[in-house]
């Protein structure tokens, strides 16, 4: 009984410091383990799904495959990854996504060339009034397009404020 007392003392700490999730990714899937959590920074967030945690081990955005087909402003054709905190929400229908998560979406041309990625991270306080959400969108050359507080991105994304943003399968 003692143990288990001490046990979830621990665990409580360690949630109420903050030290668990985060930018870690701990949940079993493919992604490379990482305690850095980047700033809300174009060239953080790139290092960091490219090099710290690369987005290609991550899982493909659930129900969807490699290069589905895409609408504008995205491309002819998509493939998502989203961090593993990203898809225990999406899997679970679970309302928010979770603060530190990732959404990459890689958007080729019609004849599937790789034209850009775009990505939205959540970051708790970073953008409250956009879902807390760091947009960015760079080329294929790692060419940084847009990043921050897109108004674009924003403005297309607000149609699915009452879904954390995002837009489900569906839609």
């Amino acid at each position: 009984m003692r143990t288990l007392f001490y046990g979830l003392l621990a665990a409580m700490l360690i949630t109420a410091l903050g030290l668990a999730g985060g930018c870690s990714h701990k949940q079993g899937h493919k992604s490379k383990e990482s305690s850095y959590c980047p700033a809300p920074d174009g060239k953080a967030v790139v290092d960091y799904v490219t090099k710290k945690n690369p987005y290609q081990q991550w899982d493909l955005w659930p129900g969807k495959g490699k290069l589905y087909k895409g609408q504008h402003p995205h491309g002819a054709y998509l493939t998502t990854y989203v961090s593993p905190l990203a898809y225990g929400a999406i899997e679970d229908k679970g309302g928010e996504i979770l603060d530190t998560s990732f959404i990459v979406k890689e958007n080729y041309t019609p004849d599937e060339n790789l034209a850009a990625v775009t990505v939205m991270y959540k970051k708790s306080g970073y953008n409250p009034q956009a879902g807390d959400y760091f947009w960015l969108k760079y080329g294929a050359d790692g060419e940084i397009q847009a990043e921050g507080k897109a108004k674009g991105c924003i403005n297309c994304h607000s149609n699915a404020q009452g879904n954390d943003w995002l837009f489900n399968n569906d839609q």
